[in-house]
């Protein structure tokens, strides 16, 4: 299957104003971060490639083990940052020596959309505050440029 960089901002602009719920991957209904990736993935494939395990709210502060690095690197092709481009899935570390814990699906060169706690998913710039926290990038199985 080929997959067009516009379809996946495309899908992933249909989750715009979802609020943010816990562990949740439904458009409108709610989700979270992973939640938002996983929900975009279903809308463009048909099927996620694997269920993820549950976590805690402070699954990100207390944990060692890289789950969304882990899981992204078995699904996905992980890219340079310098080549990352509308369409792909950025993850963050969002302290030092801490596991990555956010995700977002780049929409443009400079733009982001994603599910953070407390708000709803919304189309943000990639602000340099954003860009310091960037650990990996990848690229969704198919995608042509």
């Amino acid at each position: 299957m080929t997959l067009a960089r516009d379809d996946i901002v495309t899908a992933a602009r249909a989750w715009i104003s979802t609020p943010y719920r816990h562990q949740a991957s439904c458009r409108s209904a709610g989700c979270d971060c992973l939640g938002l990736v996983r929900g975009v993935w279903r809308d463009v494939y048909g099927v996620e490639p694997e269920a993820p395990p549950p976590y805690s709210p402070d699954w990100g502060e207390a944990g060692a083990v890289e789950h969304i690095l882990d899981a992204a690197r078995r699904n996905m092709t992980e890219i340079m940052l310098d080549d990352m481009r509308g369409g792909d899935v950025i993850v963050f570390r969002m302290r030092e020596r801490r596991i990555a814990k956010h995700m977002a699906i780049l929409s443009g060169p400079s733009t982001m959309i994603h599910a953070q706690s407390g708000d709803c998913v919304r189309e943000i710039s990639l602000a340099p505050y954003w860009r310091r926290h960037i650990v990996a990038a990848f690229a969704l199985p198919g995608v042509v440029d």
